[in-house]
């Protein structure tokens, strides 16, 4: 987790940097001073909002009994949509957002005699606080809140799959920033870390599996503001 969150940081940093270049925010031969913290914000961010994202995740599902390792790398994609609300007190906005998403996020391992076993998650979403210092039209911010998610643990023998599904809860924290384009439109990018915890699969070939997802989320979005 610090490697990712060391990652997001230069990441940030660059996207600041180059959006500030690409929309002429620090243009004019302005001073460096007019992009520092003001009371008063240079966008309006009150109201609510909606957009979509997508992104990369990647992470750890644990299983308990092991089959050949009890901690095993997963990775996949994600996509979804997002709604909010910003209340803006003049250089300082706070808010809330809450998310959907489809995952494909998985591993696979074989357990002998041509079986398989697969552990993925379906789908996840958030429901998280958010607040952030507006500088410009840019504004970074951090985030924590409560998460969930649908997932599916299988056995492939042959042509046969036996499969169950599982509702995980838990929590998410994050960092990220975002950008007016115009006084609608404004993009984001952002870095997540969703801990799923750990829930029971029971039912399948062997035995009942309790199975953990624990993973980050990098991710970019547009949102248009009402």
């Amino acid at each position: 987790m610090k490697r990712s969150a060391i990652v997001m940081s230069a990441l940030l940093t660059l996207t600041a940097s180059a959006s500030a270049a690409d929309l002429g925010w620090n243009g004019g031969g302005a001073p460096a001073t007019s992009t520092m913290f003001s009371s008063t914000s240079v966008a309006d961010w009150n109201g609510f909002y909606a957009g979509v994202n997508g992104g990369y995740l990647w992470g750890n599902t644990t299983t308990s009994p092991a089959i050949n390792n009890t901690n095993n790398n997963s990775s996949g994609w994600t996509a979804g949509g997002q709604l909010g609300f910003n209340m803006d007190m003049g250089g300082f906005v706070v808010g809330a957002e809450a998310d959907l998403q489809w995952a494909n996020l998985a591993y696979s391992e074989p357990l002998g005699n041509g079986s398989t076993f697969e552990s993925k998650l379906d789908m996840f979403g958030t429901a998280r606080a958010r607040a952030g210092g507006t500088f410009g039209q840019v504004m970074p911010f951090v985030t924590l809140g409560a998460a969930f998610g649908r997932g599916t643990s299988q056995v492939l023998n042959g042509g046969v799959t036996t499969s169950q599904n599982a509702t995980h809860f838990g929590w998410t924290a994050g960092v990220g920033i975002e950008a007016k384009a115009t006084d609608n439109l404004s993009v984001k990018a952002e870095y997540l870390y969703v801990d799923l915890g750990n829930q029971t699969y029971n039912g399948l070939p062997g035995g009942s599996r309790e199975i953990g997802q624990r993973f980050s989320v990098i991710r970019a979005g547009v949102n248009y503001a009402f």
